[in-house]
């Protein structure tokens, strides 16, 4: 498999000869007001513009999944950019009718035993936040990606750590696993996705696995920033587990 950092969740991986696009977040930098009640409020999202053309991040894909509806996972830009008949996958049937009302017509809800040619795609669980945010921040979720001649791919999505995750790392055993981790919050509420402790969990429980930390400073509302994660990790002494890529940056396993 190949996996391809773009920008803040937007990912493509390269797994059993099919191209699958995550969360596609592909407008230019500055495009959307920023994200209020939180910090940088003089800075528009993205924060960042994207490393490659639009053309290269869509051309030839065969399956885009996004894991939830906010802006920075799934917007405009998408919307516009993709073809409307390429196979969609969502997490729930509340989610696949806005994308059916965006046009789309290939669009399927992510299960448990969801086969696409012959990968497996496992919808997992996640919380967006802990307490009172959760409401707000609605629903959200992961997938695990199987196949006989691939690692396991855990993609886990917008979701802080909490024994879901830990379940899936139990159950799946993934080899890889991709975190969002840029400490998201508003200046109420904590964390709505990983920050370095959450990561360190993820660590503990899988730490065989390869870790790769994204959603990181690419809209207004991080806290957490790549420097401070890699010197976090260099401490832990887990540096060469947890991997911190920059937009544009690809791995191969």
């Amino acid at each position: 498999m190949n996996i391809q950092q773009i920008r803040n969740a937007t990912l493509v991986v390269q797994y059993a000869g099919k191209k699958f696009l995550i969360d596609p977040f592909l407008a230019d930098k500055g495009a959307y007001p920023p994200f209020p009640n939180s910090l940088r409020q003089d800075q528009n999202n993205p924060l960042v513009s994207l490393p490659t053309s639009i053309d290269n991040i869509i051309h030839n894909v065969d399956a885009v999944i996004v894991t939830h509806l906010h802006l920075d996972h799934w917007d405009d830009a998408a919307k516009n950019a993709l073809q409307k008949d390429i196979k969609m996958f969502v997490q729930n049937e509340e989610d696949a009718k806005e994308v059916q009302n965006a046009g789309f017509q290939n669009v399927e809800v992510l299960k448990e035993d969801t086969v696409f040619e012959d990968v497996q795609l496992i919808k997992t669980k996640g919380e967006h936040g802990r307490g009172e945010i959760l409401k707000l921040a609605g629903l959200v979720c992961g997938v695990v990606f199987k196949h006989a001649n691939e690692k396991t791919l855990y993609v886990a999505g917008d979701t802080v750590w909490y024994e879901a995750v830990q379940e899936v790392i139990e159950t799946h055993k993934p080899e890889i696993i991709v975190v969002n981790g840029g400490d998201n919050q508003f200046l109420q509420g904590g964390s709505l996705v990983m920050g370095k402790e959450d990561i360190y969990e993820v660590y503990k429980a899988a730490p065989n696995a390869k870790i790769i930390s994204v959603h990181m400073e690419a809209v207004n509302h991080w806290t957490l920033s790549r420097e401070e994660l890699k010197n976090f990790i260099n401490e832990k002494g887990i540096s060469s587990n947890v991997l911190v890529p920059d937009d544009g940056e690809s791995y191969t396993f």
